[in-house]
């Protein structure tokens, strides 16, 4: 159960001053991302292998969202010419400059603390963090799930909306990977498109 407003505060750090969060990183994304649409299934040996480019890079960034000394949320980003190759090749392949982007890794937040503000949060300082660098654009990818998914939950609300608020759009770029997931015995190819902020 969530703590008092006044229990919870925002830190933020960068580069070398990540790797204390790490693990933290870690456990919320196989807990937030197990849910749909991701339906994520992955191992904490996934997850240190995938948040090795956090680790490498000395513009990582993380937003955490503390409840007393537990993080809760956590909120990721970095150079696009730091991440993946996966996530690099869309951008590559429309010829637009690494140098210019800010991938915006994932924003996971435990249940309890949804519906708070701290969405908004969460892209205010990486925003700020990614101004501060010189980049022109911010970036993300959302996996994409059929309307008719038989695991979709009654009640699931798209962040779509949010996300064009904030200033994104929907492109055509699309990156493909694998993972794991709940409902299948071997890993499952998926699609995610990029949205994109053009203007800081």
């Amino acid at each position: 159960m969530a703590g008092s407003m006044s229990e919870q505060k925002l830190i933020t750090c960068r580069g070398a001053e990540i790797h204390p969060y790490l693990d933290a990183a870690a456990r919320l994304r196989l807990t937030v991302f197990r849910e749909f649409p991701y339906l994520y299934d992955g191992t904490f040996a996934n997850e240190q292998e995938y948040l090795a480019h956090y680790a490498q890079s000395e513009q990582a960034f993380f937003a955490l969202l503390l409840d007393g000394a537990e993080v809760v949320g956590i909120s990721t980003g970095l150079p696009m010419i730091d991440a993946d190759e996966s996530f690099q090749a869309p951008f590559v392949a429309n010829g637009l400059p690494l140098e210019d982007i800010f991938y915006l890794g994932e924003s996971c937040l435990l249940s309890d603390y949804r519906g708070r503000g701290w969405g908004h949060a969460f892209f205010d300082k990486r925003e700020e963090f990614a101004r501060s660098l010189g980049s022109r654009k911010t970036a993300f990818c959302s996996v994409l799930r059929a309307e008719s998914h038989p695991l979709k939950p009654r009640d699931y609300r798209s962040n779509e909306l949010f996300w064009q608020k904030r200033g994104y759009q929907p492109t055509s770029m699309i990156a493909e990977l694998s993972w794991q997931q709940v409902d299948a015995a071997e890993p499952v190819s998926n699609q995610l498109t990029f949205w994109v902020r053009d203007e800081l």
